[in-house]
Formats: structure tokens, C-alpha cells, sequence
């Protein structure tokens, strides 16, 4: 198997073709929280991003790959590494998979497949995911990859009017 696949998914670049797809991801609400997001993506700012998607991971400091399900070629998620900071081989990851395609066990083999490619391609030292507290699958997930929880940052996000704590979890590549 390539690098980047196996029989459960593929993870590939980002591509013209996935406007649309990229359009409904970005202004679903439901994944603004930990992405940042406060209103809606335009068509045309995400072309733009897509044009650009091509830029290397020095160049970017980010990477964004899609999530397609192997057996029927449907794009089913995103995972990024941001904050990409070679100087110290560590960046931040984070795995989204859409509604109707979770509790699948793609999301499990999509950090497989990536936390690999990021040892052992892009030769990090450390990998850390950012997860809200009440995001418990989200924790088991991370836990399940060995990702161990370093830390909490106190009153980190702010949702409908209430601020929330954040957990820290750091993968080191051993």
C-alpha cells in the first residue's frame, strides 16, 4: 500500500474539483468552534484557497489533505497539520469527518495513515491536537493513537456565550 492509503481510505491533495465540497465543509457551523470560524466562507475566497493548495508545507506551514472513503471514492473528511513549525519538527493536527460518515473507524485510520506520513515523510518530533473537553470522542480517539493529555487551557473557547477548557495532547515520535 502507498503511503497515503489503504483499503479503508486515501488521503489526497486538495483539488480544484472539491470546491463545493470544501464550500460545505467550511460554512457547516457545527465545526466552527474548534476551527475558529465565525461566518461564512465565500465561494470565491475558497478558489482562491484552492488555487494556492498546491503551496508546500515550508512555504504554507499548514497541510490539508481529503479524506476519501476507499471502497466508494466519496470524499468524507479533511485533516490538517497547522502551525507547522520545522525549526522544531512539531505541528498541530486535527481530523474531520462529516456527520453521516463517523463512528465508522475512519477517523482511526485516517491518524494512522497520517501521524505515519508526519514521522516518518516530514520528519516531525511531535504531533499535538488542540479538543475540547466535552468533545469525548474526539479524547478517546486521540488517547486510542497514544496521544497523551499534557495539559488543560483554562477558558479557551468561547461557545454561545459560555467559555470552555481545552486539552492539550501531545504525540511524540519515539
Amino acid at each position: 500500500m502507498e503511503l497515503l492509503q489503504n483499503k479503508k481510505i486515501k488521503l489526497r491533495a486538495l483539488e480544484p474539483e472539491d470546491l463545493e465540497f470544501l464550500f460545505a465543509v467550511e460554512n457547516d457551523e457545527l465545526f466552527w468552534e474548534v476551527s475558529s470560524t465565525v461566518a461564512p466562507f465565500s465561494k470565491d475566497l475558497l478558489k482562491h484557497y484552492l488555487a494556492n493548495a498546491h503551496q508546500d508545507i515550508y512555504e504554507a506551514k499548514q497541510l490539508r489533505l481529503v479524506i476519501v472513503d476507499a471502497t466508494s471514492d466519496e470524499n468524507i473528511g479533511l485533516i490538517d497539520l497547522f502551525d507547522f513549525n520545522p525549526q522544531h519538527n512539531r505541528a498541530g493536527i486535527g481530523v474531520l469527518i462529516l456527520k453521516k460518515h463517523q463512528n465508522k473507524g475512519f477517523a482511526g485510520e485516517t491518524l494512522k495513515l497520517f501521524i505515519n506520513y508526519a514521522f516518518k515523510k516530514l520528519n516531525l518530533h511531535q504531533i499535538f491536537a488542540n479538543i475540547p473537553i466535552d468533545n469525548i470522542s474526539s479524547t478517546t480517539l486521540f488517547e486510542k493513537m497514544n496521544f497523551k493529555c499534557i495539559g488543560t487551557k483554562k477558558d479557551w473557547l468561547l461557545t454561545q456565550g459560555k467559555y470552555k477548557d481545552v486539552n492539550l495532547y501531545q504525540l511524540i515520535n519515539a
